[in-house]
């Protein structure tokens, strides 16, 4: 649901990207062409003059090479560091949320131009830190907090979340889907719920199942989980985890998964369904771009699959044509802006604010309640 009482700015311009609109909290600020000027400046689409080059560089809560979310964040780090020669960018990897200040300093007082932290526990160190630092710029994901030189962006990953869900209520047998979760923040019950929602507009008898590990990536204890969850009748393995590891377990149970963050077809076999996955590049692209024409803003975005950036992987090798024809036509509504998510659940006409940073509690759908 858009929140039409509040501004919206220039990273409006991901709809030139081929998006129809952008839902955001806020406005945004995005990218703009430029051209060379006969003295080799650059010059933006506002007539600004851009600079020679911007320097942009990521902290990561975990190693790139985990299949999850710093994975996907770093392949948006490496689309725009092919797209534009202008950029020069950097990453620190495995950084854990205590000493996250001290890595945004050492690049503030380098020659970053803008930073990007990819995790909420990144937060109130950035936040500290772009106080102290006001010439540089500072992006947060899944946050809340922002600062004159500080924005922050996620994406509505809770629409992908609910097609996975009409899949998964579409393909089990017994009626149990279980979910292996991290925390019990607003982020994850959100992703929750919506699958739930999902299952159930096509399954009115699904019910899913939580197991908490309190940990984004911990593939043992997500693989634990995840078995668990299978030995407790869960047919559907669904995940918010930064590795590929309860999808493994299905497979190896001979049990449909759904995955997160990235394309993991691979570990699920004839036993994959699809995942949510990020493209964060679309967002990337016009940030940086902006801070090149000197039009960034501190802002809230929180777009939708409109914009790309959330979205669906590639089907699994062995998912019935009657799904995919189902959630495609359920997709294509969601883009139009023809079905909320939350329609006609206890979270129907709630503001943006609350859906981000206030949903503490479960649908119907979902058996137990959330952990204080």
């Amino acid at each position: 649901m858009v929140n039409t009482n509040r501004p919206i700015s220039r990273r409006e311009m991901l709809g030139a990207f081929g998006a129809t609109g952008v839902a955001a909290l806020a406005g945004c600020s995005g990218g703009s062409s430029d051209s060379e000027t006969a003295d080799g400046t650059t010059t933006g689409s506002d007539g600004s003059s851009g600079s020679d080059s911007v320097t942009a560089a990521w902290v990561y809560i975990s190693e790139v090479g985990d299949l999850g979310w710093s994975w996907a964040h770093d392949e948006g780090r490496k689309t725009v560091d092919e797209k534009y020669d202008w950029l020069e960018t950097e990453y620190t990897e495995a950084v854990a949320p205590e000493d996250s200040e001290r890595v945004f300093e050492q690049y503030a007082q380098g020659d970053a131009d803008i930073v990007f932290g990819t995790t909420f526990g990144y937060q109130d160190p950035m936040f500290n830190i772009a106080e102290q630092y006001p010439d540089t710029y500072f992006e947060h994901a899944t946050g809340y907090r922002t600062r004159e030189n500080m924005g922050r962006y996620m994406g509505r990953i809770y629409q992908p979340r609910y097609l996975a869900g009409q899949a998964a209520g579409m393909v089990t047998e017994n009626n149990t889907i279980g979910y292996v979760a991290a925390f019990p923040i607003p982020e994850v019950i959100r992703s929750i719920n919506a699958m739930a929602l999902g299952a159930r507009s096509v399954n009115p008898d699904a019910t899913f199942k939580i197991r908490w590990v309190n940990a984004w990536f911990d593939p043992q204890t997500s693989k634990q989980a995840a078995n668990s969850l299978i030995d407790e009748g869960c047919d559907v393995i669904s995940q918010e985890q930064d590795s590929p590891a309860p999808v493994r377990a299905a497979n190896e149970a001979d049990v449909w998964a759904s995955g997160y963050n990235a394309p993991m077809g691979e570990f699920g076999g004839d036993n994959y369904l699809i995942s949510p996955v990020w493209n964060w590049e679309e967002i990337y692209g016009p940030t940086i771009s902006a801070v090149r024409d000197e039009t960034w803003e501190s802002d809230a975005f929180w777009g939708g699959m409109e914009t790309n950036l959330p979205a669906l992987d590639e089907w699994g090798p062995e998912v019935p044509q009657e799904i995919k024809d189902t959630v495609a036509e359920t997709e294509a509504e969601i883009v139009n802006g023809d079905l909320d998510v939350w329609a006609g659940s206890e979270f129907e006409g709630e503001s943006d604010e609350f859906l981000f940073q206030e949903m503490n509690s479960f649908v119907d759908a979902v058996d137990g309640e959330v952990p204080e």
